[in-house]
């Protein structure tokens, strides 16, 4: 699945006063590509997927998905928080896409499947209040895999995580994105895990442009490359490009 956005604008809009986010943004992620967007807070990356999502709308400019107009239907969707609903037990929680999507075809065995690839089948019954964290993301992950969907939206969602866990869950969501080719956007602060997961990275700055860097780090990806050169030059770099940005 392509996703293509051509010249989108969207502004804040309060009371008498307008605020703009993005201006003609234009960006294109191939299908089977991990793009990383990356910059500083308030340029306009998680408005980007609220665009994309159709919870926003833009004020000018297209949203296409292999050239047709994009619909929520068309998406998994994983924000920061993992969101599990937490009167539901974990199973439960992975099946409410069967529930939202009367065809997705999601069967309960399927689920225990990936529940089992992942290491959580055993909590299968147990409610989000008993998992860890990275469990937690886990899980919510696996409900985003398994909407079907081929483009896959990622807000931050290893932020709220510990260090060696999110590290963990990057060399996880590594495993299951290379063996099944989905679309990822991926949203993140950290410029070690946009420099680790990424195909390419995405800079938004400040003055509404946007800038492309090439990440050119074979794949497979092990842990071990976070201590090569390439990938620490690569980190640096990003780190001056953007605090520069704040002087």
């Amino acid at each position: 699945m392509t996703l293509e956005l051509k010249n989108v604008s969207y502004a804040f809009k309060d009371r008498n006063q307008e605020n703009k986010i993005l201006s003609n943004l234009s960006l294109t992620v191939p299908n089977g590509e991990f793009v990383s967007l990356i910059g500083r807070s308030g340029t306009g990356k998680t408005t980007i997927l609220k665009l994309i999502t159709g919870l926003l709308k833009q004020d000018c400019g297209e949203v296409f998905l292999n050239k047709k107009p994009i619909t929520l239907g068309d998406i998994g969707y994983m924000p920061q928080r993992d969101l599990l609903l937490p009167w539901r037990t974990i199973l439960e929680n992975i099946m409410i896409s069967v529930e939202i999507q009367k065809k997705n075809g999601l069967t309960k065995d399927k689920a225990r499947e990936w529940l089992q690839r992942v290491g959580l089948l055993e909590y299968e019954n147990s409610f989000p209040k008993q998992l860890s964290g990275g469990m937690r993301q886990r899980v919510s992950f696996l409900r985003a895999l398994l909407t079907g969907k081929e483009l896959l939206l990622l807000d931050e969602p290893f932020g709220a995580l510990d260090s060696l866990t999110k590290k963990d869950m990057q060399a996880w969501l590594l495993s299951i994105w290379q063996e099944l080719n989905k679309t990822v956007l991926f949203i993140t602060h950290d410029l070690e895990e946009a420099c680790f997961l990424s195909d390419r990275i995405l800079l938004l700055h400040p003055d509404k442009t946007l800038e492309e860097i090439q990440v050119n780090l074979e794949r497979p990806r092990k842990l071990d490359m976070l201590h090569e050169k390439e990938l620490i030059t690569l980190r640096q770099s990003l780190e001056k490009k953007i605090a520069y940005e704040k002087n």
